[in-house]
């Protein structure tokens, strides 16, 4: 059956507007509080966001789904969705639930949910919080008296996953002497990050760290570099980084402001943990976006490369199925297994300065490991996510662009998981001739399904 509420990350919306609204809030805590109960105990569930401003509104509405439910709740404020999926793990709690819409526009906000041991739910578990809301068998659910639930402040979560980061870092190595900026994108890691840099050793620059529950991702994080750039070329740092909203994605600069992506960052980390005899299976898993200059650099260096669909959770279950150690996407979601459960900017942050503090190169110089085959990437935005493979002139063209490539390129096009985009990506050889293939394929999809192209 197709999920309803649920996308590739949660549940995801403009806030206030179905399905983000404080209604469906309350509901799917209490779906989340039902399903995590299994016995007489007291169980309990942590909440965390980030800084936008309808954070308030659904965070209220969880917690009275949930303790309406005779579950206890754990409010631990703004963190990233990383610290959450730790925080559940480590306190044994039943369930994490973080409220963020990673790195989307303020206006709009989303709702995901962690088990117990710190994974994102399978969609088994997603497809069961959606028949519980939208059936109403939960409805005539209701305690009484002392059994409902209670709500707690955790004022020392931040120092917790503070400490959990620091632990993440070579007990051997320091950060004394590095320069970096770092932006926070006025999103949940805006106090966290800093921290964990400077208690390393680091000299810090920080920018995007005054959130006011509108300018989250607002021209800066790591969908947005011009900012960083321009900060380290003026800070004469040594690198720039930057996280997305929640912080569970990160990009970088080097020392000359140019962006240095998750693919080259996984490239550098796969390599060195295959010199290092550290990456399982010598494989790394990455999704089907990853730049096919990725495939090249791993397979140079001994290692092999398993392709998933995009969103982090796919690369999670096929690392989990396979015995995998490390994967991630090219918009900087990483996720090493030997640190935590869920992609998480600060640790791919701090195995990247390890490997700069330890070689004692620059950035710019690690990440020519890879050699990028030219991509181009464009949006069109789209009323309805209709299947491609049911419109023959689209497929047609697709056709003809693929036996232009010869083999040496390809041609990609996905809807959006989590925003109403048709995503058209192509690589080859020829950077001119490919943006024409793309903008040719473009104008058929917008003739085609009268869509509109949008920034990419």
């Amino acid at each position: 059956m197709k999920k309803k509420l649920f996308g590739t990350d949660g549940v995801r919306g403009v806030a206030n507007v179905h399905p983000m609204t404080t209604e469906i809030a309350m509901q799917l805590g209490r779906a989340m509080a039902y399903l995590s109960r299994d016995g007489e105990r007291r169980h309990r569930i942590i909440i965390g966001k980030d800084t936008r401003l309808s954070c308030y509104m659904l965070e209220n509405a969880l917690v009275a789904g949930i303790c309406s439910m005779g579950v206890d709740v754990y409010l631990v404020g703004p963190m990233p969705t990383p610290a959450i999926a730790f925080l559940t793990a480590s306190m044994r709690a039943d369930a994490g639930v973080m409220i963020s819409a990673s790195h989307n526009p303020y206006q709009d906000n989303g709702i995901k949910f962690f088990s117990k041991d710190g994974f994102k739910l399978p969609d088994a578990t997603e497809m069961e919080i959606e028949n519980l809301v939208l059936s109403k068998k939960i409805d005539s659910l209701r305690p009484v008296a002392d059994a409902v639930g209670k709500a707690y402040r955790m004022d020392d979560a931040r120092g917790r996953y503070i400490v959990f980061l620091k632990h993440a870092f070579p007990t051997d190595l320091d950060l004394n002497g590095l320069r970096i900026v770092l932006d926070c994108a006025n999103g949940a890691a805006y106090k966290v990050a800093p921290t964990v840099l400077e208690e390393l050793g680091a000299t810090v620059i920080p920018i995007g760290v005054s959130p006011n529950g509108t300018n989250i991702n607002a021209n800066c994080g790591s969908m947005h570099l011009d900012l960083l750039s321009k900060a380290v070329l003026e800070h004469r740092a040594d690198l720039g980084m930057a996280l997305d909203g929640d912080a569970d994605r990160i990009m970088f600069v080097d020392a000359d402001g140019k962006t240095v992506d998750g693919d080259q960052i996984m490239a550098i980390c796969a390599t060195d943990m295959l010199k290092r005899d550290l990456l399982k299976k010598k494989t790394l898993v990455a999704t089907v976006m990853s730049n096919m200059g990725l495939d090249i650099a791993i397979k140079k260096a001994g290692g092999e490369i398993i392709k998933t669909d995009v969103g982090d959770r796919y690369v999670v279950e096929a690392m989990r199925q396979g015995g995998y150690n490390l994967g991630g996407e090219q918009s900087g979601h990483m996720i090493f297994l030997d640190h935590n459960t869920t992609g998480d900017g600060m640790i791919s942050a701090l195995q990247v300065l390890a490997i700069v503090q330890r070689s004692g190169k620059r950035l710019s110089d690690l990440a020519q490991v890879m050699t990028m085959l030219p991509q181009v990437l464009l949006n069109v935005r789209v009323a309805e996510k209709k299947p491609i493979e049911t419109v023959p002139e689209i497929m047609q063209r697709i056709a003809a662009v693929e036996s232009e490539l010869q083999g040496k390129g390809r041609v990609l096009i996905r809807y959006s998981g989590t925003e109403s985009l048709l995503r058209v990506m192509l690589e080859g050889e020829d950077p001119a001739r490919i943006l024409e293939l793309a903008n040719d394929l473009v104008a058929e999809i917008k003739k085609q399904l009268g869509a509109e192209k949008a920034k990419g």
